[in-house]
């Protein structure tokens, strides 16, 4: 039928779309594990931001491999996915490393807020001095959290898969729906959840650093001062800026696609893959920009190969 072969070319176009994102994100992202790598093996060390940098790219990676591998076999061999063991292994790691990646995203976001932000609140005082301490534990939380969600959400898709096996016939046909419906509510109950902790996070300190450059240029004009503070704050605010558009885009992407996964694919689905795709490899290349160790690499290595 007609319908059916444009839903085949638009699978083969986004197809081959997502394997050019997905080769270009993998690249950008393994510069900046590559390049934090060496900066470590020099120093014996890494400083705080690089550390969220340094699992960020690590999390982009992996995400990238593991859900083109799911959406390619997906496409290409369909059938092989009724295994169900490959389908949920390939579903579980795709699922947390992407958990991993938009919590270790938000991370970062808050400590450029708590970092440069300048606030004369008790509270903030003590995260500011106290942050560089508890980044380690936050990405350690963050790694558990991602590990404890794709894990519930296994043993909910474990339970569903045993209720259609051992449902019969003879069971009503209403219950069996109803079951069903109950256990993806669970599962993508908390999917939002998460997603909107995340969203949150990475809103307030957009805010709060915006609050905060605001504030700072009404009192150099009134002290007729120039800081060098300012620099700081315009730098952070266009990254932070940058990401919180790309991650507004990027929730309701994931929204949607929660909301589309029981329906057939179409035209919608396949422009929510390629966003998703193509999110982590776009921002990662405007950190490299915004990160003056990782602009001047990228530089050095673009002038050499010219």
């Amino acid at each position: 039928p007609p319908q059916q072969s444009n839903v085949t070319s638009y699978g083969a176009m986004a197809l081959a779309i997502i394997t050019l994102e997905v080769f270009a994100g993998t690249w950008i992202n393994a510069f900046i594990v590559c390049v934090l790598c060496i900066a470590w093996v020099k120093k014996k060390s890494l400083n705080t931001n690089e550390k969220i940098l340094l699992l960020l790219g690590c999390s982009r990676i992996s995400f990238l491999c593991f859900a083109w591998v799911y959406h390619f076999i997906s496409k290409i061999f369909p059938n092989f996915l009724h295994v169900q063991t490959i389908l949920q292994v390939l579903a579980s790691f795709g699922t947390s490393f992407n958990y991993s990646n938009l919590w270790v995203s938000a991370c970062l976001c808050g400590f450029y807020c708590i970092k440069i932000a300048n606030f004369r609140n008790t509270f903030f005082i003590y995260l500011k001095v106290k942050i560089d301490r508890m980044v380690p534990w936050l990405l350690l939380g963050t790694e558990i959290l991602a590990l404890a969600m794709v894990i519930v959400t296994y043993v909910l898709s474990e339970t569903l898969q045993k209720n259609n096996i051992t449902s019969t016939c003879q069971e009503n046909f209403w219950e069996v729906t109803i079951r069903k419906d109950k256990h993806l509510f669970s599962s993508h109950f908390l999917a939002g959840l998460v997603l909107t902790a995340s969203f949150m996070v990475v809103i307030f300190s957009a805010v709060f650093l915006l609050f905060s450059l605001w504030r700072h240029k009404r009192m150099m004009e009134t002290n007729s001062m120039k800081d060098l503070n300012m620099d700081a704050h315009i730098r952070a605010m266009k990254s932070v800026l940058s990401f919180l558009v790309m991650y507004s885009i990027n929730f309701v992407c994931l929204i949607l696609s929660i909301l589309y996964t029981t329906k057939k694919e179409n035209i919608m689905t396949l422009l929510i893959h390629i966003y998703l795709y193509a999110f982590p490899g776009v921002h990662s290349l405007i950190l490299i920009f915004s990160n003056p160790k990782l602009g001047k690499a990228l530089l050095k290595i673009l002038s050499s190969v010219k």
